[in-house]
């Protein structure tokens, strides 16, 4: 008697069931603005909440580890002066029964930050090292239209000779070489080909354009080339390990020296860290003393005679990779 009938409503429900409730753009916006703010508020307490709290206190870093096996995040990395790293290396190698004839590496970490906030630019360059390490002989172009000049050319080991008819296929990429050079005479033809080689591009610069092409040939053939990667940081090889030890320390130097004189010495010095290694070693820091070049006080560069713009090397304005 109690049970409903099938099919029976309490009054005013089924009017309720038939049409949804319906809510006004107003109160809709309303109900957003409210929560988007509540959103706000509490992301600004989180916030403020990791400002207010105190940094976690990280233990000093010791000196130097007392035991043979140790914690290494625990310890400074150790810094070694130059000739103890290599004869390191060469300790290894003999350990690690690795290949003797292996290439010697560095990571030359860098300090390009000037005044306020300018910086110098990533740059490449080229060095030819004091004590071969290769047999590797770069290919090198020469431009020019005088007969005379490029039977030369050829005699001292140009590996392509010629004038304006180069530039379709260089264009075309037809040909291509490690290193183009050109005389006076031809260079204002080569300006198509300015955005094709860039920073290959002859100039008094970089040492590839003039008159003395033997001179030019010579370097462009046997030298090295090094650039700057991720904005900081050049990773290069300088000798082989089997190299006699100061043999691997002129090397070194002279791609030292080079890459200082991309920033005045009145600033901080570019090379900020310094990381030797062998193709199957770990990394060595090296300690910078008696690496980078001696700065010379301002008198003595007073003394020194002047050097032509075009023979100066570049300090701020370097070569953009």
């Amino acid at each position: 008697a109690l049970a409903p009938r099938c099919g029976w409503i309490l009054p005013g429900l089924e009017q309720r069931l038939a049409v949804p409730a319906v809510v006004s753009p107003a109160t809709a916006r309303t109900y957003a603005a409210e929560a988007k703010t509540a959103k706000k508020d509490a992301k600004r307490t989180r916030q403020e909440k990791i400002k207010d709290k105190p940094p976690p206190r990280r233990r000093p870093l010791l000196s130097k580890p007392v035991d043979d096996v140790y914690l290494t995040w625990l310890y400074k990395r150790p810094s070694y002066e130059l000739e103890q790293a290599v004869g390191m290396l060469k300790k290894f190698q003999e350990l690690d029964f690795t290949y003797p004839k292996q290439f010697v590496y560095i990571n030359v970490f860098l300090d390009m930050a000037l005044q306020k906030k300018k910086k110098v630019d990533p740059f490449s360059s080229s060095v030819t090292f004091p004590h071969r390490f290769t047999d590797e002989v770069n290919k090198v172009l020469v431009f020019t239209e005088n007969e005379q000049e490029a039977e030369i050319a050829r005699e001292h080991g140009a590996a392509i000779v010629g004038g304006v008819e180069l530039i379709k296929w260089i264009l075309e990429d037809e040909i291509q070489a490690d290193f183009y050079v050109a005389v006076p005479a031809i260079i204002p033809k080569l300006i198509p080909l300015r955005n094709k080689l860039k920073r290959k591009y002859p100039s008094t610069r970089r040492n590839s354009l003039g008159s003395d092409i033997p001179k030019m040939l010579q370097f462009f053939r046997e030298c090295h080339e090094y650039t700057v990667e991720n904005e900081n940081i050049i990773k290069t090889r300088i000798a082989r390990l089997d190299m006699p030890t100061d043999h691997i320390i002129a090397n070194l130097k002279t791609i030292i020296h080079d890459i200082c004189t991309f920033k005045p010495s009145n600033y901080d010095p570019i090379v900020r860290r310094l990381v030797i290694r062998s193709a199957t070693s770990e990394g060595l820091l090296l300690n910078l003393d008696g690496i980078l070049p001696q700065v010379q006080t301002v008198e003595e560069k007073e003394e020194e005679p002047a050097v032509d713009e075009d023979q100066q090397k570049p300090v701020q304005e370097s070569v953009s990779t």
